[in-house]
This record gives C-alpha cells, structure tokens and sequence, in this order.
C-alpha cells in the first residue's frame, strides 16, 4: 500500500488530494515539520522532521515523503507526477506528449509561481502580523502578474492545462496558486485562472483533502 509521510499543513496537501481524487488507498504516517514546534527534542515532541527515525526514511528532513511498495521518493510535485504515471486514470498521461507536457506545467509552477505565491502567503496572513514584510509580499504581487498572464491566456482554450481535462498538471499548479490567493487583487485581473482555481477547489477530493487539513492543528 502507498504510504505517505507527512500532516495535511504541508505540501503533503498535493499527494494527498491526488490520492483522493485517483481513488489510491493510502496510509498516513503523521509527521510534523519541526520548525513548528517550541521545543522539538522534548520527550513529548511528536513524530517530526528532525528525529532520527524519519531522517532515515528522507535524510533531507523534509515532508511529504512517499513509501510505495519499497519505492521511496521525495518532493511532493514529483510524487504526484510519479503516481500519476504510474496508476495511469484520467488525471494521468496518455502519452509522452502529455507527460511532457503536465511535467512542464509542474516545473513552470515550481520556478515562475511558488518563489512568489509562498511569500505572499507568509507576508500576508501567514506570519504574526508583527512578522510581515509588506514590502516583500508587495514586490511578490508584482512579480505574479507576469506568471498569471501566462496561466490565464492557456486556460482560455479549454479551462484545463493538458488536453481539455483535469489532470495532476492541474493539481500540481493549482497548489501553489492557492498559496497566493490573499493576494485577491492578482485573480481579478485574470478571470480565467479564477474560475480554474475556483473548479479545482469544488472538486470533493479537494474538499475532503481540505476538511481533513483545517482538522490539524494550525
């Protein structure tokens, strides 16, 4: 059975949506990141990224970390395309041409869009409100609308990014676009990602994934 090593706070949201959405059964071994705890060496810490044991399942000690059936892989968009690839469905690949093409969407998300939409994110709502860089979130807005043009114009054609579907293409993007939504004023001025994003977020796996998520602790 696949195993996902990670909290629903995390990027380990994208694994586990995609879980969902393709209908993969799945075991959750809950793992915090350990910069969220006051004191992670307490004997009372919970499982977390730091300690030995999951350090010898990801040395990087980071979350989500994926155990399927003895094959072990990091980094949460990669694990999506992997499963996708591998378990095959409607949100995966037909063939080379639209793998390569949901692999591009997901590096175009990683490099053009996540630098940004994170600290938007943290500058905007995340942080203490003592700990916001105005400044930063601000430039990172700015540095968005380019990125979002792009998204915008390509989903003008059908409302999908790879071949007039839904697919991990859309899962993966549409994750880190969320971490910008604070910023309200960057989908007004492209509506079509708006309406993307908001499709994406109506889905039930997503809404299941999220209900499962505002459980956690913040």
């Amino acid at each position: 059975m696949l195993t996902i090593y990670g909290c629903y706070r995390s990027r380990a949201s994208r694994n586990f949506w995609l879980a969902l959405e393709m209908g993969l059964p799945f075991r959750q071994v809950s793992v915090i990141q350990a910069d969220r705890l006051a004191d992670p060496s307490a004997p009372d810490a919970p499982f977390h990224t730091r300690t030995a044991e999951f350090l010898k399942v990801n040395p990087n000690g980071h979350i989500p970390t994926i155990d399927d059936d003895g094959v072990i892989l990091h980094e949460s968009l990669a694990i999506n395309l992997y499963l996708a690839r591998k378990r095959g469905g409607p949100v995966g690949p037909t063939d080379l041409r639209e793998e390569g093409a949901m692999m591009s969407w997901t590096l175009w998300a990683a490099t053009e869009v996540e630098p940004h939409s994170i600290q938007v994110l943290y500058n905007l709502v995340g942080k203490p409100p003592e700990q916001r860089d105005a400044a930063l979130a601000q430039r990172s807005i700015e540095a968005l609308r380019a990125p979002f043009a792009v998204l915008n114009q390509a989903l003008a054609k059908t409302g999908f990014l790879v071949d007039g579907r839904f697919t991990v293409a859309d899962i993966n993007v549409a994750e880190v676009v969320r971490y910008a939504m604070p910023a309200k004023e960057l989908f007004e001025t492209a509506p079509k990602v708006k309406a993307w994003i908001d499709a994406c977020h109506a889905r039930p796996a997503f809404k299941q994934m999220m209900a499962t998520r505002d459980q956690e602790p913040a």
